[in-house]
């Protein structure tokens, strides 16, 4: 059977030349980055020649990107880290379409005493600028929204609320998990403080992200050990994990603006031909929006029984957010933007990538309807 896949939100498949360039330093090049003999410098120039890779993706200096298992691990040291080098402020102001890796630590710090304000978004999934400047007060210690939403793929005013936190001396951290590879990131037009990255949604390996720290930015590391990372994170280097994240970074922002183009008439070509369906709701905006994100609620129709007729088909995608699968809860993305719990539970939620076909797009436009129908009755 032909498979289609369409959750590149999750997770990507690892790209031929990341692959190629990562190889080398399982085997022959598998020397320790902290070790002074050839080996170990070998290992350190290829850590480095990746950290230039990752930084020239944000248009940062090199010494401020941080290696990470991941993204989950980036998202949870940029708010503890901050929090913990200003003990004296204890607010935090946070959207409410957060992805669970800093939703949830939000969650958790506000069951243990820190105020959270959680910001409200509009239809669209946006946060009002406006609102952020409004929250600001005395103690708070950090302001997190998401550059780009993982569900439906809305895009925040990131410039904005930067230069609202900077003006205002408090720190600001963006998520740019979902944005990195599929949009500009520049960290010094943005006036951000932090942000995280995660390796394998732009077609690198799994188990490696990044942090880039803004200097200066108050920071305590979270993981105590050796002095790697600049003091940031203790622990050996994952060389052919950083390596592949470097490579990927670099493809990304050579390719990023033919194939996101592509991605986008690829998404709107499905658009286009879902329309006959009866009862579908568009819950991804139409403008500013990631260019292959597609999330829209088929009225009627339990998501989760739609996910595995479709798999049934050879087509793999997801109800919203694959952090939050196991979850039959309504997303809390969707009843932030106004859905009811009935329109959420029915919510689809397709990822185009890269190597997505227009023949692949029309064979969902044609099998999709058939199974809607077929569940409705």
């Amino acid at each position: 059977m032909e498979v289609a896949y369409f959750d590149h939100n999750a997770t990507t498949p690892l790209d031929g030349r990341v692959l190629e360039a990562m190889l080398p330093y399982f085997r022959e090049k598998y020397g320790n980055a902290s070790c002074l003999y050839e080996l170990g410098v070998e290992a350190s120039y290829a850590v480095e020649k990746a950290r230039m890779q990752v930084a020239a993706l944000l248009n940062v200096k090199e010494d401020g990107i941080v290696f990470t298992s991941g993204g989950t691990e980036s998202d949870n040291i940029a708010i503890l880290g901050v929090l913990d080098a200003l003990p004296a402020k204890r607010h935090i102001i946070v959207s409410a379409i957060e992805h669970p890796a800093v939703y949830a630590v939000c969650d958790y710090l506000g069951r243990g005493g820190y105020e959270i304000s959680w910001l409200d978004v509009d239809s669209d999934g946006r946060v009002r600028p406006g609102d952020v400047a409004g929250l600001i007060r005395e103690n708070t210690a950090l302001v997190t929204v998401m550059a780009a939403n993982n569900e439906i793929g809305s895009l925040q005013p990131i410039t904005e609320i930067g230069k609202i936190c900077r003006s205002r001396g408090v720190v600001f951290h963006t998520d740019a998990i979902q944005a990195a590879g599929k949009m500009p990131i520049d960290a010094e037009a943005w006036q951000v403080d932090l942000i995280s990255l995660s390796a394998h949604k732009i077609y690198g390996p799994k188990g490696c992200g990044a942090l880039y720290i803004y200097p200066g930015t108050p920071f305590v590391s979270q993981q105590i050990g050796g002095p790697q990372e600049s003091g940031h994170r203790g622990g050996t280097e994952n060389v052919p994990g950083i390596v592949g994240m470097g490579m990927a970074a670099q493809i990304a922002a050579h390719d990023m603006k033919e194939r996101e183009a592509r991605i986008e008439r690829l998404r709107e070509m499905m658009w286009d031909g879902l329309s006959d369906i009866p009862d579908l709701l568009r819950n991804s905006p139409r403008t500013g929006c990631l260019p292959g994100t597609l999330n829209f609620s088929v009225l009627g129709v339990n998501s989760r029984e739609l996910v595995r007729a479709l798999s049934a088909h050879g087509f793999c995608l997801t109800s919203g957010s694959a952090c939050a699968q196991g979850n039959s809860q309504p997303s809390h993305v969707l009843k932030a933007i106004g859905r009811n719990d009935d329109e959420a539970l029915a919510a689809l939620r397709v990822s185009l990538g890269k190597d997505n076909s227009p023949d692949e797009v029309r064979r969902f436009t044609h099998v999709l309807p058939e199974i809607v129908g077929e569940l409705r009755r």
